[in-house]
């Protein structure tokens, strides 16, 4: 039994989504181009991939629960590895780091069944 609800899954989803999105400008780094545009093109990905996740906070629920949170696991890696692998730790590290790890965290403690087709 994971801790994690599909439906506290899509929550967590949308305000990652929302927060990574805003974070160049909440955050002050909207000047470093690199971590400006990871920053928000992870939330555009995680926005779309629950839009279209078979689960509670899915409009279309084309993609199965497992393979969502395994790209999940996968952004989240990505996201955290991306201020060394594009050179920009030096101006910043931390939102995307902590968020990265966030996102794994988060993969791995929620259920990883596909929503019910009966709902």
């Amino acid at each position: 039994m994971k801790i994690i609800s599909r439906k506290a899954h899509a929550v967590l989803d949308y305000l990652s989504a929302i927060v990574l999105i805003a974070a160049p400008w909440l955050l002050h780094f909207e000047t470093s181009a690199s971590a400006k545009n990871v920053a928000i093109a992870a939330g555009a990905i995680i926005l779309l991939m629950s839009v279209l996740t078979a689960y509670e906070g899915g409009l279309f629920r084309k993609v199965p629960m497992p393979l969502h949170l395994n790209a999940d696991i996968l952004l989240g890696i990505f996201l955290a590895a991306s201020p060394w692998i594009f050179g920009f730790s030096g101006d910043v590290y931390l939102p995307h780091l902590i968020l990265g790890l966030f996102a794994i965290v988060v993969s791995v403690l929620t259920e990883r069944s596909s929503f019910s087709k009966t709902i």
